[in-house]
């Protein structure tokens, strides 16, 4: 039970980490408005994945039954040879995971994602007031003349005055920069195509029909990129990822679109299932430039604070930043909902001391990840796969027992945030 009915938080961004910042805010009794600069709220055509630490969240805010409606569940995670396909590692998903963590890893288009965490928002008969929406609302200033009140200032002059102010704004935070906060975005030079391929097509090609024999979230090894692969809504659609060097023109646009060829060709030479795979890719595939941000404890100046890609963007090669922009939400709203007005302050720091040396820790082996998942074929790489062979928990250097039950990090109670929402 919250303590502080009457406080008002702003949360800037719409998006997956912001929209369950706002839910688990709501649901300890506070007020939330969300400001989403999108003419619309929703999510990109692409798929996400959530690992037992996400998930556990998710289903901590009561929404199992609605999840299950649009979850694709893998049995396991494989990791294949760029050049034969041959499998090199495999880490039991499935049931295993329910029972060694008591909660799933489930593969979900974003957008369906996406609408059961906003419904839940909105929903009058949920629990605590309902979330606050407004869309078209891009915040151009803070003003911070009343430390007490932050407000965020869209725009179109409208003003929003709150007891705090959360930046969910993503890896081109808005709020971060107005809050003074360093720079310290880095460009990867990677750069990831994103498609999804319809799910017919590919049970029609007896080449590429193997996808549907056993749903896995698959990763393809190869010197200097990679690709991932999954199946979302039952199969309707196979989500691909796939990451190689950025060219020119990526890096200079930061978005951009491809055409199903292009993808292909970025693969050249790789096993010919890939190419029969990636064939069959629409042409509206997605570029993106990949950025990361160097880890920084950064994230709250007095009562504005950021959350997620604002304060800890990583690399995809971990599959957490979603997942850690979740635990971020949780550990925020935990905080905020045990305090009185004028402790705002000290839960904010407790947020950002029970989290960012978490988030960095996967930030970094996100980024260590891409050298590993690409060594050129020689000794380096015969040693990972040797390795993987033999190993079912993690890849490089967190493992997946560290990873999906939660942070360690202790909470005010001196009990692990893992622990507690594990039992």
């Amino acid at each position: 039970m919250a303590l502080s009915q009457s406080f008002e938080i702003t949360v800037v961004g719409g998006g997956l980490g912001g929209l369950t910042a706002a839910l688990s805010l709501r649901q300890q009794g506070l007020r939330v408005t969300v400001l989403e600069q999108a003419p619309q709220l929703g999510e990109v055509g692409a798929g996400i994945q959530t690992a037992p630490n996400a998930s556990r969240i998710l289903l901590g805010l009561g929404l199992r039954r609605q999840l299950e409606a649009i979850r694709t569940e893998p049995l396991d995670q494989v990791r294949r040879r760029w050049q034969d396909g041959s499998i090199i590692g495999l880490t039991p998903l499935g049931r295993h995971v329910k029972d060694a963590f008591n909660a799933p890893y489930w593969h979900y288009h974003r957008a369906d994602l996406h609408r059961v965490i906003l419904d839940a928002c909105t929903d009058p008969a949920g629990p605590g007031p309902a979330v606050t929406i407004r869309t078209g609302s891009r915040v151009t200033a803070l003003d911070r003349s009343d430390p007490r009140r932050p407000v965020a200032v869209t725009e179109d002059g409208t003003r929003y005055a709150a007891d705090a102010l959360i930046g969910a704004d993503g890896v081109r935070s808005q709020v971060r920069d107005l809050m003074g906060a360093e720079d310290t975005l880095v460009f990867s030079g990677d750069m990831a195509f994103r498609a999804l391929i319809p799910g017919e097509l590919l049970r029609a090609d007896p080449a590429t029909r193997f996808l549907f024999d056993r749903f896995q979230s698959t990763i393809w090894y190869g010197p200097g990129r990679h690709l991932v692969h999954y199946l979302i809504r039952g199969g309707e659609y196979l989500n691909v990822v796939g990451c190689v060097p950025c060219t020119d023109e990526v890096a200079e646009q930061w978005t951009t679109t491809a055409s199903a060829g292009q993808l292909v060709d970025a693969y050249d030479g790789w096993d010919d299932r890939v190419s029969a795979m990636l064939a069959k890719a629409k042409d509206d595939v997605t570029c993106f430039a990949l950025y990361h941000r160097r880890p920084d404890p950064g994230w709250v100046d007095g009562r504005v604070a950021l959350l997620g890609d604002a304060c800890h963007a990583m690399l995809p090669y971990q599959a957490q930043g979603a997942s850690q922009a979740m635990e971020d939400a949780a550990v925020l709203a935990e905080e905020l909902g045990a305090v009185t007005a004028g402790g705002i302050e000290d839960a904010l720091q407790r947020y950002v001391h029970r989290r960012a040396k978490h988030a960095a820790m996967v930030q970094q082996a996100s980024l260590r990840n891409r050298t590993f998942y690409r060594y050129p074929d020689g000794s380096e790489q015969r040693a990972r796969d040797a390795a993987l062979a033999q190993s079912f928990d993690g890849e490089s250097d967190v493992s997946y027992d560290w990873l999906w039950s939660g942070t360690p990090l202790d909470g005010a109670d001196g009990e692990s945030f893992a622990y507690r929402h594990h039992r």
